[in-house]
C-alpha cells in the first residue's frame, strides 16, 4: 500500500492541478489518502507561488466531487452500509446533529484533518436527506478553508510551513472548527431570539 500511495503523490506532483482534483476526488469518495492532499497543496505552492490559488481551488473542487460522489451512495441505500460499520446510537446521533444543526453538522468535520471520520458523516448527510445545495455549499466552504488557508500559509512561510503544518495541522483545524462551530452557536441563537421576538 505504501508503494501505491508513493506511486499516486508522485503522479499528483507531477500532474499539477490535475493531479490535487483527482487525489482529493478520491481520498472524499471510496479511498483513502490522509493529509496527502494537505501537504500537496503546501509543496507545489512552496515550488509554485503564483499558482498557489489554482493548486487550492483544484484540491477544493476534487474534494467537494468525491464528497458528493459519497452523498449520493448515501441517499440511495446508504443506510445498510451506515448499520453494518456503526452502532444504532451512533447513526441517530448523527440523524439528530443533521436535524438540528443543518449545514454546520457538514462544514464543522469538513475542516478537520484526519483522524475525523468525515466520510461517515458524508454517508450521513445523504441517508439523512440533507438538501443537496445546503450540503454542497458546507462542503465547499469548509474545504476552501482548509485548502485554501493551507496554500496562504505555504506561500507566506515557504518551507517552513510544510514543518508547521506536519507538526500542527490537527491543532489549527480543532481551532477553525470550534471558531466555525461557536459562530454557528451564535447564528442559531440569534435566529431563535428573532422567531420569539
Amino acid at each position: 500500500m505504501q508503494r501505491v500511495l508513493a506511486w499516486i503523490q508522485g503522479l499528483a506532483e507531477s500532474l499539477g492541478g490535475p493531479g490535487l482534483f483527482v487525489l482529493a476526488f478520491l481520498d472524499s469518495s471510496f479511498l483513502s489518502f490522509p493529509q496527502v492532499n494537505d501537504l500537496l497543496i503546501v509543496l507545489l505552492t512552496i515550488q509554485h507561488k503564483e499558482r498557489m490559488i489554482y493548486y487550492a481551488l483544484m484540491t477544493t473542487l476534487g474534494s467537494v466531487a468525491g464528497c458528493y460522489a459519497l452523498y449520493t451512495v448515501g441517499r440511495r441505500g446508504g443506510e445498510a452500509f451506515l448499520r453494518k460499520r456503526l452502532k444504532q446510537s451512533h447513526i441517530d446521533q448523527a440523524m439528530d446533529l443533521f436535524r438540528r444543526y443543518g449545514m454546520l453538522a457538514i462544514l464543522v468535520p469538513s475542516l478537520l484533518p484526519p483522524p475525523t471520520p468525515f466520510k461517515a458523516f458524508v454517508l450521513a448527510a445523504g441517508v439523512a436527506g440533507v438538501r443537496r445545495f445546503d450540503f454542497l455549499a458546507a462542503v465547499a466552504i469548509g474545504r476552501s478553508i482548509r485548502y485554501f488557508g493551507q496554500g496562504v500559509i505555504a506561500f507566506l512561510y515557504g518551507e517552513r510551513a510544510l514543518a508547521f503544518l506536519r507538526e500542527h495541522a490537527q491543532t489549527v483545524g480543532l481551532w477553525i472548527a470550534v471558531g466555525i462551530l461557536a459562530a454557528g452557536a451564535l447564528l442559531v441563537l440569534w435566529k431563535r431570539r428573532q422567531r420569539t421576538a
